[in-house]
């Protein structure tokens, strides 16, 4: 007896090693690790352009799985990634890949971002409700963007409108990057400005007849969303020719899904969910949601084009 009582407080040392020893290695992950793919606590970043498409996705997924929680930041294209380069947030939503600095970058502190395609997109031109003009050629967008168009009169003599002025979201936003590189071009012209978001373009284009507002088309292409049908009503959406065909008896396309999925619509690009977590986390569960049949099936009744599922165009006829 007495030689087992000289064991109890080894057996007690140890014991209380080992819980301290655990203990401090929960305190040494950080509170955003313990998570899995459907529990606990995440901040993502999303392009300003996908702000109601992520909203529905992030209620979609906390309904199916409460015990997550998704903290979305929305900002421009320019301040998302800044705040996924300094590992502000694991997870981003935008239309751009990573460049191959920013690749190196996150390789360099051995961070292996997963760039995941989940949808293609479009960006949309509206114009006033009062202004006739709402089909413009592919030839005269370029010749906007060139500089070389500067009024509504060089694209109809009849207009009642002067000087042309384009708005942006945002200059720091992925829309003005698009049409730079689209077009090859240095800078804008002194036609182009920017207000501070996609709801504040279609602001200025309510008020202001002789306005094209350039956004993405996720503002306004679930016609089932209130949010949507509003919009819908104070402005009206520009259709576009096919490069190369200025013929009268052009089409002229809006863009809409089937327009996109068939490559009618000529400016289209690709969303992508880019995850940096290192471990499979909330972040990992959350992406893996949107590319599944689920969030997919949430991309197709947004007006976006699913990136990971068969899409059945149905034509109707009259």
């Amino acid at each position: 007896m007495i030689a087992k009582s000289r064991h109890i407080p080894l057996l007690l040392f140890v014991a209380l090693l080992v819980m301290g020893s655990l203990a401090g290695c929960g305190r040494g992950r950080s509170s955003k690790s313990i998570d899995t793919p459907t529990y606990g606590t995440v901040t993502i970043g999303v392009d300003d352009s996908y702000k109601l498409l992520a909203e529905a996705e992030i209620y979609t997924f906390q309904s199916l799985y409460p015990d997550a929680k998704i903290n979305p930041v929305f900002g421009t294209e320019a301040d998302i990634m800044n705040l996924f380069l300094k590992d502000s947030v694991p997870l981003i939503i935008t239309n751009r890949k990573l460049t191959k600095a920013e690749e190196d970058r996150l390789n360099a502190v051995q961070s292996i971002p997963r760039t995941l395609k989940i949808a293609y997109d479009a960006v949309a031109f509206i114009g006033n409700n009062d202004n006739p003009d709402s089909s413009l050629y592919y030839e005269q967008i370029a010749d906007i963007f060139a500089g070389k168009i500067t009024g509504w009169k060089q694209i109809n003599p009849k207009s009642k409108f002067g000087d042309l002025k384009v708005v942006f979201d945002n200059y720091k936003s992925a829309n003005p990057r698009y049409f730079r590189e689209k077009f090859n071009l240095a800078s804008l012209p002194a036609t182009c400005f920017a207000v501070e978001n996609n709801q504040e373009v279609i602001n200025f284009v309510e008020k202001n007849k002789n306005a094209i507002g350039v956004i993405s088309v996720n503002w306004i292409s679930d016609r089932e969303d209130t949010v949507t049908v509003h919009f819908l009503k104070r402005v009206k959406v520009i259709g576009i020719s096919s490069p190369g065909n200025v013929n009268p008896d052009a089409t002229f396309y809006q863009p809409y899904q089937a327009y996109v999925a068939e490559g009618f619509y000529p400016f289209t690009r690709e969303v992508y969910c880019i995850n940096r977590q290192s471990y499979t986390g909330l972040a990992y569960g959350f992406n893996s949601f949107i590319a599944g049949p689920q969030g997919q099936l949430i991309l197709l009744h947004a007006g976006l084009v699913p990136a990971t599922m068969p899409v059945r165009l149905v034509e109707i006829k009259h």
